[in-house]
């Protein structure tokens, strides 16, 4: 019964708190302990719904939704149009194309096709690709020897390449003249070659001179439910690391020049995600009982920081910086890089039907 009276107590500690002198100082001094215990989401639709769930409209985010009952496929369309919507979302503007699959983790190869028809259509909403002789750079990022970060590397090896061919033999090497020219690039991580992923790019780019970059990566969740269910697709481009906090160049129109196409697929969510959901869930079951209806009034009483606050002194010093995946992620990465890859070729090797 230690950490619920530790809970019940909560409140009134943080209003003492606040109210001594100093208080601007103690605040900020709180907001930089906890940045390390924030709990971490890549995904744009995930922040939109906290901000539906602490009742925020902002001026300058979109949400459109759209469903198909038939393959079970729900499509999210996020759209960050103002700075102040951008600030309040922690994201760049753009469009935030989030397509969600329940039984993604499942080997079912008529599903899969399914989504990565979905994943093309939205590819070619985004991608110009009646253009002539479009040139599309494809980007694997992450680390091939750490299964939950091999999802780009893994997409860049099952991946149709053109740009050689094409180059050598004229685009009526291909039954369909409009194929566009795709070459690809796993660049590895900074610990493997001592260079940044954006510096081995941009090189890259200055070289060949494609028209479009597409980058794949593994992202971080805020909930279980998304890991390996949801493909994110965004123009805003990427920073790689950004959702376990370790934080590297971004990849985006304005570092290396060209329309940057992110896709990522949650694979790892944060501990503390787990604890702050586990402990919700659980004072919400106890309070079934009278005599335990104080301690989730008690819990509700706290905002927000609070929340993390209490959650950073239950995992201090062991789990502070844990993040979790599934203990099938090796079938899984597997199973969501031929996904994503047959969804890459079906968008720019072949007419949509």
């Amino acid at each position: 019964m230690i950490p619920f009276a530790f809970l019940i107590n909560r409140k009134s500690h943080f209003s003492c708190m606040k109210k001594k002198k100093g208080q601007k100082i103690e605040k900020n001094k709180g907001k930089e302990e906890l940045g390390m215990f924030e709990i971490r989401t890549d995904l744009a639709v995930e922040e939109s719904e906290r901000m539906r769930e602490n009742s925020h409209s902002v001026h300058g985010v979109t949400v459109e939704e759209q469903k198909f009952e038939e393959e079970d496929i729900c499509i999210t369309t996020v759209r960050i149009e103002t700075e102040n919507g951008a600030k309040a979302m922690g994201k760049p503007k753009g469009t935030y194309i989030t397509l969600e699959a329940s039984a993604m983790g499942e080997e079912d190869e008529d599903y899969h096709r399914e989504i990565s028809g979905k994943l093309a259509e939205v590819l070619r909403q985004l991608v110009d690709i009646h253009r002539e002789d479009v040139s599309i750079l494809v980007a694997g990022l992450g680390n091939r020897m750490v299964t939950p970060d091999a999802l780009g590397p893994q997409v860049a090896d099952n991946l149709c390449i053109t740009r050689h061919i094409i180059k050598e033999f004229g685009k009526y090497a291909y039954e369909d003249a409009d194929v566009c020219r795709i070459s690809s690039i796993v660049p590895g991580v900074m610990a493997q070659t001592g260079m940044e992923s954006r510096e081995i790019i941009a090189g890259i780019i200055e070289e060949v001179k494609p028209d479009y970059l597409i980058v794949i990566d593994a992202l971080a969740a805020r909930s279980t439910k998304r890991l390996g269910r949801t493909i994110q697709i965004t123009d805003t481009g990427i920073n790689p690391g950004s959702g376990v906090g370790n934080h590297r160049h971004s990849i985006t129109k304005e570092t290396i020049g060209i329309p940057v196409i992110a896709i990522g697929i949650p694979t790892v969510v944060e501990a503390a995600t787990i604890v702050h959901d586990s402990m919700t869930a659980l004072i919400n079951a106890l309070a079934q009982s009278e005599s335990m209806k104080s301690l989730q009034s008690s819990w509700e009483t706290l905002d927000e920081m609070e929340h993390r606050s209490l959650i950073r002194e239950l995992l201090s010093p062991q789990l502070n910086n844990m993040f979790v995946t599934p203990k099938d992620i090796d079938a899984a990465i597997k199973q969501m890089s031929y996904t994503v890859s047959e969804g890459i070729n079906m968008a720019f090797l072949k007419k949509m039907e």
